[in-house]
């Protein structure tokens, strides 16, 4: 497993990360796939996993599994969605989310604490002035590192503009990006990460194969469904999958390399189900960056459509039931 720094922390993190979104659902028998999981990682060289109080009972599952396993490990976790109903502006409740989470984590400090969501006002109103950026929780993850029980802090969302504000302020260490890093979704790509580089910031990609949506090739639904896909992105589409048959490499294969051909990215985010998805992945990434004239094709052919349609679901519903926006049904 190859190693980048990540940003100004300084810290050595590996190419390929362990998100814990799916590991959550707490059981004996989970806990032991995520041991198995876990454990074959660090084997791999696997040295970052991140969590977060969101994702179900997930820092439970991996502070358990961290019972059972040896080795170094950076941990990254989040502020957002506990104690219900959540109070963004509420210190104390801030600090006993996070006090939580060590308890679960079974940790006396995370090197990266996360405020999750933190471009989506409509979702967590985490600031009392958006403009100057002030707020209980940066006042937290000031006292946070004073205590020494978190080292870095960062901001984790999924848009891309209103994160570039949050970018330039400069008070954060590390960026976790999701969804809209990839072959065909640039925004981020063109606009966020060099804005974040600029910051000296340490850089990682969520879902960098788009929740599946780049794993395999939805062929059928490309040529006769998918109602939702406007006419120049299913053109895109097709000129994708032409090229990745004429390299004769699987498009998952392509969309990680892809991103690990960026300097600027410090790790990928996979949540692996199995000992054989983990493997896959490991030998992606090992196999280093796409040679230079395979980058200039895949960006030309992002630039047939370099911005999300405006009415483009941001997971992209191949192989499932999708009536709209409004739909709440199988996504």
């Amino acid at each position: 497993m190859n190693y980048r720094t990540l940003g100004k922390t300084g810290i050595r993190i590996s190419e390929l990360g362990i998100g814990g979104g799916m590991f959550h659902q707490y059981s004996e028998q989970k806990v032991s796939e995520a041991v198995n999981i876990i454990s074959h990682a660090f084997d791999l060289g696997i040295n970052y996993i991140d969590t977060a109080p969101a994702y179900g009972d997930s820092e439970k599952v991996i502070g358990e599994v961290c019972k059972k396993i040896e080795g170094p490990c950076i941990f990254s976790t989040k502020l957002g969605g506990r104690p219900q109903p959540f109070q963004p502006q509420n210190k104390k409740a801030l600090r006993s989310s996070f006090e939580e989470s060590l308890k679960l984590l079974g940790r006396s400090h995370v090197d990266i604490l996360f405020i999750h969501e933190a471009d989506r006002p409509g979702q967590y109103d985490w600031f009392t002035d958006r403009k100057k950026l002030e707020g209980p929780v940066l006042e937290l993850i000031d006292d946070l590192k004073s205590e020494g029980v978190i080292k870095y802090c960062g901001i984790a969302g999924t848009t891309v503009y209103e994160m570039m504000n949050l970018v330039k302020t400069g008070l954060f260490d590390v960026l976790l990006t999701a969804f809209n890093s990839s072959l065909l979704w640039q925004e981020s790509l063109r606009y966020l990460i060099p804005e974040a580089k600029k910051e000296k910031m340490g850089v990682v990609i969520g879902s960098p194969l788009q929740h599946g949506a780049l794993a395999c090739l939805y062929e059928d639904e490309i040529e006769n469904g998918a109602l939702w896909l406007s006419s120049p992105r299913r053109m895109q589409f097709k000129k994708l999958y032409e090229y990745v048959r004429d390299l004769d490499m699987p498009i998952s294969v392509l969309g990680l390399r892809y991103m690990m051909s960026n300097p600027d990215i410090s790790s990928v985010l996979m949540g692996v189900g199995n000992i054989k998805e983990l493997e896959e992945n490991a030998r992606t990434i090992n196999a280093g960056p796409l040679d230079d004239e395979i980058i200039e094709k895949i960006n030309e052919i992002a630039d047939l459509v370099p911005f999300r349609p405006y009415e483009e679901p941001y997971k992209l519903p191949f192989g499932r039931d999708y009536t709209g926006p409004g739909h709440i049904g199988k996504l």
